[in-house]
């Protein structure tokens, strides 16, 4: 379990891909503060597994269907990432619940820049589009954000944007997303439960006509 603040921008070091995963190797010495081996680290918002390590750096694999859900896919040696220790028990909840296990990935279509604020919309697959509201909480690439508009129901083409600090666009690898780029999204945990009951109380209903 994550918070969705990250602690430390991260740089991929080495990448091993087979046909069915991939092996990262991750420098982000704060993020081994305290780790051992078999701990969850979130790598731009993907709950990954610590296999080996060094003073450093880390090692973790990552699975077909993780890379397919994901924008893990899209990295090379050299990309930073942003990272974040798994929650503990008695920690401040900083952001919000995050769970660290991908719904899809979005694309950014426009950065839009102010005096203090970066505005940044992001396209916003069908079938996640009903879990998002305007003032919600979302994960983008592992940061915990509140959703500052959204598209209408009925529109075409979903979307939503969030509103960048200074302190955010320094702190995370979103200070560097451009227009095309693709970010891994985490809707809130408390909006899959509602539509998962939702879904339920509809079956319950016709089975009870």
């Amino acid at each position: 379990m994550f918070t969705g603040i990250i602690e430390e921008l991260g740089t991929i070091v080495a990448i091993d891909r087979s046909e069915a995963s991939a092996r990262l190797t991750v420098r982000g010495p704060l993020a081994l503060t305290g780790t051992k081996h078999g701990d969850s680290i979130s790598v731009s918002g993907v709950c990954l597994t610590v296999v080996g390590q060094t003073e450093d750096t880390f090692t973790a694999d990552v699975m077909a269907q993780t890379l397919t859900m994901s924008a893990l896919d899209d990295l090379a040696v050299g990309s930073r990432v942003n990272l974040e220790r798994a929650a503990q028990l008695g920690d401040r909840l900083g952001g919000h619940i995050v769970q660290g296990h991908i719904d899809g990935t979005g694309e950014v279509l426009a950065v839009t820049p102010g005096e203090a604020w970066r505005i940044v919309r992001i396209s916003l697959p069908a079938s996640l589009a009903p879990l998002v509201t305007d003032k919600g909480s979302i994960t983008v690439d592992g940061v915990s954000l509140t959703v500052s508009d959204v598209s209408t129901a009925d529109a075409p083409d979903q979307w939503f944007e969030v509103s960048l600090i200074p302190e955010t666009l320094e702190a995370t690898t979103l200070g560097s997303r451009t227009i095309g780029n693709r970010v891994n999204l985490e809707t809130d945990i408390l909006a899959r439960h509602v539509e998962r009951l939702l879904a339920f109380t509809g079956t319950a209903e016709r089975s009870n006509a």
